[in-house]
């Protein structure tokens, strides 16, 4: 017998087959393509649109609206500011993946002035990007995870509770991604265990995370927490099943497929055996 979260878990999954959220993007350009593909492969539909004339109407007939600034310019910098304040108006959910968030002045400047003025109902990063929005300091020097900052065992309580305060001050769910993944909101932390290695070999396994995140959160609005793991479970576990699949002349390009594969052909049930979590 499954137990009450795991149960909430699968209908999660299952609400995003049966509401189909339209979800707008304005994404980075090295994974626009994998981030359309991951939501297909959930279950939603993408649209990706960064012209400041018509993002505040692509925004309106859509669920809701990805964050993301993998590769930011003025120009989709003014729709993202466009767009997350029509989102916000019409109370759709609305993700934010702060990339490389300590990488450059202009992608810190980006990150705080997003946070400021829009709000969020989720945001996620590896540790060292959420580091850096929550302390205004960081050492990040490209969009991986600073080796100083990879979360440890030993670390675990610690981020929590830092998560958890971020959380409080934001008013948005936390997910810090990484080797051991982190999901929290003021009250309650989701700690999981899913995933490989090698998915950290993918360019954008963490932006289509965040896409198929704001799926989720738009098909379960009223659970933002649970919708937020749910997604971060899913995505790691489709790591390790299309991890099963590979060969030895495969590489992280056929991985990165299987692992849209491996979305794709996801039950509520796969899930529920499948996801690795405690609750703190």
């Amino acid at each position: 017998m499954i137990d009450k979260v795991t149960h909430m878990l699968q209908e999660m999954l299952e609400n995003v087959r049966k509401k189909r959220p339209l979800i707008h993007s304005i994404t980075n350009y090295v994974t626009a393509n994998d981030c359309a593909n991951i939501l297909i492969a959930c279950g939603a539909s993408p649209i990706m649109a960064d012209e400041s004339e018509e993002v505040s109407e692509i925004t309106a007939i859509c669920d809701g609206l990805n964050i993301n600034i993998g590769t930011p310019n003025s120009r989709t910098v003014r729709s993202m500011m466009i767009a997350g304040k029509a989102a916000n108006k019409l109370d759709h959910p609305v993700v934010l993946d702060p990339v490389g968030a300590g990488a450059s002045a202009f992608r810190k400047d980006t990150a705080f002035r997003l946070l400021e003025e829009l709000k969020f109902s989720v945001i996620r990063g590896n540790i060292s990007e959420i580091k850096t929005l929550a302390s205004g300091r960081g050492s990040t020097g490209g969009v991986d995870a600073d080796a100083k900052d990879i979360i440890r065992e030993d670390d675990l309580d610690d981020v929590i509770l830092f998560a958890k305060a971020f959380a409080k001050k934001t008013g948005s769910v936390i997910a810090i991604t990484g080797a051991v993944d982190i999901v929290a909101d003021a009250e309650k932390a989701y700690l999981i265990r899913n995933g490989h290695p090698m998915m950290s070999s993918i360019t954008g396994t963490g932006c289509q995370l965040s896409a198929m995140t704001a799926a989720f959160v738009s098909a379960n609005p009223d659970k933002p927490l649970e919708a937020a793991a749910c997604a971060v479970s899913l995505m790691g576990y489709a790591g390790e099943v299309a991890h099963e699949r590979l060969s030895e002349m495969d590489g992280n390009s056929t991985y990165r497929n299987y692992i849209i594969d491996a979305v794709y052909n996801m039950t509520a049930e796969m899930l529920g055996k499948g996801a690795k979590y405690e609750v703190r």
